[in-house]
């Protein structure tokens, strides 16, 4: 009997083992990240000053745990709200000094991490990858409702 292949098992434990690879990277060399402040980090970096409903939308995050994150955050000296002056009731997310270091000290743990972590792939064999999760993402946002432009990955 000829038994189907299924991938979200394989995509489930990849992305688990991959999270626990990062996480480790991070503890070995004295960073004090997790891999979801490590996020939110990025998305400050690119854009600093991010409303916090906007954090969570591009985080992925429900409101009510991206505002745990951030108060944790905040406890490390990682990030700061300010009051939007457009309008008192939208926080706006900032980095502090320390955050952007953190940032700038987590960048090449990161890059090592990809790097040891692509090894002995060939150029061919990434490329024939991302080709079939970009598939797997297009039927997803044909199929369903909840899964649309808003968790492309802009690479």
């Amino acid at each position: 009997m000829n038994k189907i292949k299924k991938l979200p098992p394989w995509l489930g434990k990849t992305t688990k083992m991959i999270g626990c690879f990062m996480k480790d990277a991070l503890h070995d060399n004295d960073i004090d990240l997790t891999r979801e402040q490590w996020i939110v980090l990025v998305k400050l970096k690119a854009k600093d000053g991010l409303a916090q409903n906007e954090l969570a939308m591009v985080t992925e995050r429900d409101k009510t745990s991206l505002t745990r994150l951030v108060d944790t955050m905040e406890r490390k000296n990682l990030v700061y709200r300010k009051r939007s002056t457009a309008d008192m009731r939208v926080n706006l997310i900032y980095l502090t000094d320390f955050g952007k270091n953190e940032y700038k000290r987590a960048i090449p743990v990161m890059q090592q991490s990809i790097k040891q972590l692509q090894s002995g792939l060939t150029e061919k064999e990434i490329n024939n990858t991302i080709q079939t999760l970009q598939k797997l993402q297009s039927n997803l946002t044909h199929l369903s409702t909840t899964c649309g432009d808003s968790h492309k990955l802009n690479i």
